[in-house]
């Protein structure tokens, strides 16, 4: 194992290096080979890693590659520290990722910069995986930021449309701000613990902090600051819908399956931390449910096919947030990993859909697609039924884990477990809506086309396929990471009537779908003649306002001072000082005259006026 790890992101760095420095000369297949060979590289010596590891009886290991600086008693490592944490993480970074890079082989196999492109995906995994991997804040910090770099590139690929530009920059900016709070957070930690090495760190905390501490809460704080900008949750979730407008890969590996969950494994990662600081973690789970219940709303009225799955990935995010915050791990680790499964197959069959119809985004104009695109079809239905959490799929066992866990907790646990259902009816409503309007009833156009869909793509449709209906079954070891793991899985008190309740609602959510966009038993136009709905619909559409909100809150005044500073006051001040400067440059210079006895002059008064001075003072 120790010789090996540390191949998992050397083989996507190499092929980032190899890609870069041929500038795109190289023949397409060529580009392709690399860009997913080597992903699919860093996967297989992932699992010889958990195989190993997973045998050997070990709770964690600690890889020590190479010391990374020494400044003081300060010094970090190019160090790995795997437990069954990262093992999960590992694989599904590397698993998913490959499947998602063979699917893009096809889905960007036109595109002028294909090279370009699977050099940012790869860059992107060993980023990701030094993030994971990392056994120190510092090096986490490293991928933290390379995976916001590659964010940025990737949802500003197509840079010759101003739009997406202002998205990536959107993105960049404001997961800038919990990025910063982060960093201040580890400043925070190094100074109080005199270590950014976790385990340290954790057992440090634990040895010098009472629980409800100040710099416990403090830390934590700060810490949560980086994961809600990562994770896109509230009051940082209004980057990642405008991150659509990347290719739908990048949608699917970044933005679904892998990047936005960093922020989940890092609460999850330091974990101590937060159950240092009860009031912050009740915090995480406050924000995770006002954030799905948002998402879910949002995602109801919107009619990008992208943009659904964008809200619906916050939304589940939200859980794994909720399940964090109520203490259940395990369980939010679980629905990490069976999110990536049916989000990256939803993402992917949407980008089958949108390559199929010539670039068509728009699900009101599409209908009855079910038999021209069956690939697509039969995705969209596995994964939608997973995400809607249906009987023995994988979200159905890991977002009843969380809720589960919601309902036994004290205090709100009621009232967060009734916030979780509520969320379950609305994305039993959304996932179908999308379903029922893009493939049942009439076509509204794009009536000849077939599915474009060969082996690179349709592979990893099935295989993702699978994993979204039986990925449930997996057991992930996780349980001695986390404190009280495997009490908490093992034992429920709740009745038979709590546990029909949390199969039954996202079914009535479901049918709940059909009846208004199957049936037509009910008509959607009649219920949006009503002003308050149609009030309630523009609300939600525009993401509850929080963009107009952000616009007047801080773009607005921004805006207004550079107006106002447009000549720049401050170079003006500069200014001055060189004119101040330049005039005085000229007075002395005049006094250089060459005259004998205006020197003498000169000398004799200024002998005056410091014996003046001397004998005054």
């Amino acid at each position: 194992m120790q010789d090996l790890i540390w191949l998992l992101p050397t083989f996507p760095l190499l092929g980032f290096l190899s890609l870069v420095l041929t500038s795109g000369n190289l023949p397409k297949k060529v580009v392709g080979a690399i860009g997913a060979g080597s992903i699919g590289l860093s996967f297989l010596t992932a699992a010889m890693i958990a195989y190993q590891f997973l045998g050997s009886g070990e709770t964690h290991l600690v890889i020590e590659m190479w010391a990374w600086m020494a400044v003081g008693n300060f010094t970090p490592g190019f160090s790995f520290y795997l437990d069954g944490l990262a093992v999960v993480m590992m694989l599904i970074i590397t698993g998913v990722g490959f499947l998602i890079h063979l699917y893009s082989a096809g889905f960007m196999l036109d595109d002028p910069s294909y090279s370009r492109f699977f050099s940012y995906m790869n860059l992107f995994v060993a980023s990701m995986l030094v993030l994971v991997l990392a056994d120190n804040l510092l090096l986490l910090y490293l991928g933290w930021e390379g995976v916001g770099l590659c964010s940025y590139l990737l949802i500003g690929f197509w840079y010759e449309k101003p739009e997406n530009g202002y998205a990536a920059r959107k993105a960049f900016i404001t997961t800038r701000v919990g990025d910063t709070s982060m960093a201040i957070g580890l400043f925070l930690l190094f100074a109080e613990l005199g270590t950014l090495n976790i385990q340290e760190m954790l057992h440090a905390a634990e040895t010098e902090w009472a629980v409800g501490s100040g710099l416990a809460v403090a830390a934590s704080l700060l810490l949560l600051g980086g994961a809600v900008g990562k994770s896109a949750q509230l009051p940082l979730q209004t980057w990642l819908p405008d991150a659509m407008a990347g290719p739908t890969p990048i949608s699917a590996l970044i933005h679904a399956a892998t990047m936005v969950t960093a922020g989940v494994y890092l609460i999850a990662r330091t974990h101590v931390l937060f159950e240092l600081a009860p009031n912050v973690q009740l915090l995480v789970a406050w924000i995770g449910l006002i954030t799905l219940l948002m998402a879910g709303f949002t995602a109801m009225t919107q009619h990008d096919i992208k943009r659904i799955l964008a809200y619906s990935t916050i939304s589940q995010i939200g859980y794994m947030f909720l399940g964090l915050g109520v203490g259940a791990w395990s369980a939010s680790v679980f629905h990490l990993m069976t999110h990536a499964f049916f989000k990256a197959l939803l993402f992917l069959a949407a980008g089958t859909v949108i390559h199929s119809l010539h670039h068509e985004h728009n699900i009101f104009k599409m209908g009855g697609k079910r038999k021209q695109l069956p690939i697509a079809f039969a995705s969209f239905m596995i994964g939608s039924l997973a995400l809607a959490a249906f009987p023995f799929t994988s979200g159905y066992f890991s977002k009843d884990e969380i809720l589960i866990a919601a309902l036994e907790m004290e205090g709100p646990g009621m009232v967060l477990w009734l916030g979780g259902v509520l969320g379950a009816f609305l994305t039993g409503i959304y996932s179908f809506r999308l379903v029922f309007v893009v493939f049942f009833g009439e076509s509204k156009g794009h009536h000849e086309e077939k599915e474009v869909a060969g082996f690179s793509m349709a592979t990893p449709l099935i295989i993702l396929m699978v994993l979204a209906l039986f990925g449930g079954w997996i057991q992930i070891p996780v349980d001695a990471v986390f404190s009280h793991g495997e009490v908490h899985v093992q034992e429920h008190h709740i009745s038979g009537l709590m546990h029909a309740i949390m199969i039954s609602v996202p079914l009535l959510g479901i049918g709940v779908s059909y009846i208004f966009f199957m049936s037509k038993t009910f008509s959607v136009d009649k219920l949006m003649a009503n002003p308050l709905a149609t009030r309630l619909h523009g609300f939600w559409f525009s993401g509850w306002g929080m963009d107009a909100l952000y616009n007047f809150l801080f773009v607005r005044p921004f805006v207004f001072l550079a107006r106002i500073n447009k000549n720049d006051l401050i170079d003006a001040v500069y200014a001055l000082l060189v004119e101040i400067s330049r005039v005085a440059h000229v007075m002395i210079g005049r006094t250089q005259n060459g005259q004998l006895r205006w020197y003498a002059l000169s000398i004799g008064g200024g002998v005056v006026i410091l014996i003046t001075l001397g004998v005054v003072l």
